[in-house]
């Protein structure tokens, strides 16, 4: 089984960083998946100009990070997306990178039947509509591509490090790999 983990924060040691890595400790304690972990920071992903270039090439027209990860998500059997609360949504980082998912709708192919997870954190206590905002996002993403959501997962943590001395969600984390 191949997994792509998408690293939404901007925060190279943020609490949703700190999730996913217990979600991929898991993962590799209990399975033999392998596994790609993409900080979405550290690439370089220009916006979506709907060129329709992708549509004719397979591929985007911009030399970005965009042709790098593309293919990867392509092959993977699941995909799990991370990402912090950004006024009441995704990072910029993720979105440029959902964006990119035009490609699958313009190009002939869709790649259907794939496993996604969703792990939110947010500032705002677990029940708060910025976390419904979000999984709203993900439901129709999945509903159209033909995904489905094994996992959708909201944490409360404001500062970096506060997700840590939440031993409940770091547990719930490492045991994801469990909904796949």
């Amino acid at each position: 089984m191949k997994i792509v983990i998408l690293n939404g924060s901007p925060r190279p040691m943020g609490n949703t960083r700190t999730l996913l890595e217990e979600f991929r400790t898991g993962l590799e304690e209990n399975t033999e998946a392998l596994v790609d972990f993409i900080d979405l920071q550290d690439k370089t992903i220009l916006p979506c100009e709907a060129c329709n270039a992708c549509g004719h090439t397979g591929r985007c027209k911009h030399k970005d990070s965009t042709n790098e990860i593309m293919p990867l998500i392509t092959e993977a059997d699941v995909i799990v997306f991370g990402t912090p609360v950004y006024w009441w949504g995704v990072t910029a980082q993720m979105k440029l990178m959902i964006d990119k998912f035009y490609t699958w709708h313009h190009v002939s192919y869709k790649v259907p039947n794939k496993k996604i997870g969703v792990i939110a954190v947010g500032g705002a206590a677990v029940g708060d509509e910025q976390y419904d905002l979000i999984s709203n996002q993900f439901k129709c993403i999945s509903n159209f591509l033909k995904w489905d959501i094994v996992f959708d997962k909201s944490y409360s943590a404001y500062n970096i490090g506060d997700i840590e001395k939440d031993q409940d969600a770091m547990e719930e984390c490492r045991k994801l790999y469990n909904k796949i």
